[in-house]
């Protein structure tokens, strides 16, 4: 669980103007007025709930709204054929906003992506009305399978942000949870298989190697190391296989850890310490394992810039809604790929709220919640908010400084090919 603290804003952001309220009025006017037409955009995202890789009627749906207010659309490029990439004004600076549309097997838009398609295009659309007086370019990224397969790393790896200098998006949630300012946790994924010997398990069992002990002995192993790992952090297991008859010494069984935690050293550190683990499991065993780190690329920590985030929370309040600036994780959390480009590139990544009902993620309830009338009225708060944020960055050079400052002094860029290297075994 998460808990929400309201703190000040870190930065006053002084001298720091953005856009012209001119400018500003009209872009927010702009997005009012499509209004109607993005809440049936996200109804109608909710309705198809495709799964990851496999969004191609709602990609084409988002791609067709766009060509038909005018804007050229490229669909498929870097790879991933659900992909979506559209750009208006010229040259740098360049900021993107990215659209999610990908559902849940069997809960459909329970993560409420409906809601991110439609806020996405409705900002980049608000922004590409008016970017002639702003200066630059603004981009809209459709990014495939948040859920199932890290699509954002993958477009990343192809080149897609190679030009961007900041991005923003957002994501729904429900209660009084909204941020402007968002911290998850990172997360990845290890299959294991450990291969023994088949024996008889009475006449023989001497003669056998047994694999489904070396899984029990891993997932003991990962249980105790639960006990001495931040109290953010996380480590999930599951045994998939073990054994088939139970008169024959299981030769093969497996099991998926998944790992999380607040901080990519973290991550990496806890990653040893599972290979450790197993590689102690198939020694203790005489077995030997096989493993499979990130059959998807994992998830990275979301590093929200400071700057960006400022003005969207100025902008969201301005819609009449109470949001935090910031959000302190105590205690778990959920992950998104997201992550992995906050680490490379100046990113926010705000909640907004769907219902003041709690209802949890990934459930057929926080689907219907995410079409509901405060479902609609946060698609347009949310452009709205996105938007303007986007057109200050593209307005205002001094803001622009301070988004770059903000990076670095969190860090910087990071080699996340690096950073997600497998540990190395013994």
């Amino acid at each position: 669980m998460k808990t929400v603290e309201s703190h000040p804003s870190k930065l006053t952001l002084t001298g720091i103007l953005g856009a012209s309220e001119s400018i500003a009025r009209s872009i927010t006017n702009t997005i009012d007025d499509l209004a109607p037409d993005l809440q049936e955009l996200s109804h109608g995202i909710h309705g198809i709930a495709e799964v990851g890789f496999e969004e191609r009627l709602s990609v084409a749906f988002a791609a067709e709204f766009l060509r038909y207010r005018g804007y050229p659309v490229q669909v498929g490029r870097y790879g991933l054929r659900t992909s979506l990439r559209a750009e208006a004004g010229s040259g740098s600076p360049k900021v993107a906003v990215l659209a999610e549309y990908d559902a849940l097997p069997g809960v459909g838009h329970g993560c409420g992506h409906n809601v991110i398609c439609a806020a996405a295009l409705g900002a980049f659309l608000g922004v590409a009305a008016h970017v002639d007086k702003l200066g630059g370019s603004v981009v809209l990224l459709g990014t495939p399978a948040e859920e199932n397969g890290n699509g954002k790393e993958l477009l990343a790896r192809a080149g897609a942000f190679d030009d961007i200098d900041a991005v923003v998006m957002l994501h729904p949630f429900t209660g009084e949870y909204e941020v402007a300012s968002f911290a998850s946790l990172a997360v990845r994924d290890v299959e294991v298989t450990f291969h023994g010997v088949a024996a008889h398990a009475s006449s023989a069992p001497h003669m056998g190697r047994n694999a489904l002990d070396a899984v029990v002995a891993a997932y003991q192993g990962i249980a105790a190391l639960r006990q001495h790992i931040p109290a953010t952090d996380r480590l999930h297991c599951i045994i998939t296989e073990g054994g088939s008859a139970v008169n024959v010494v299981p030769h093969r069984a497996g099991a998926v850890v998944e790992i999380r935690s607040l901080d990519p050293a973290g991550l990496v550190d806890i990653s040893q310490k599972v290979q450790d683990i197993l590689e102690g499991a198939a020694l203790l065993t005489g077995t030997r394992l096989e493993t499979n780190w990130d059959p998807f690329p994992a998830y990275l920590p979301v590093r929200s810039n400071d700057a960006l985030a400022t003005r969207y929370h100025g902008h969201l309040s301005s819609r009449g809604r109470t949001i935090t600036l910031e959000t302190e994780l105590v205690g778990g959390g959920w992950s998104t790929d997201l992550g992995n480009l906050s680490l490379r590139i100046p990113s926010i990544h705000p909640t907004v709220s769907i219902s003041r009902e709690t209802a949890v993620m990934h459930t057929v309830e926080f689907g219907q919640h995410s079409i509901s009338p405060a479902g609609d009225a946060a698609v347009v708060d949310g452009a709205v908010g996105l938007a303007l944020t986007m057109a200050d960055y593209l307005a205002d050079d001094r803001l622009r400084e301070q988004v770059r400052l903000d990076f670095e002094a969190a860090g910087g860029a990071v080699d996340v090919e690096q950073l997600l290297t497998p540990p190395a075994g013994k």
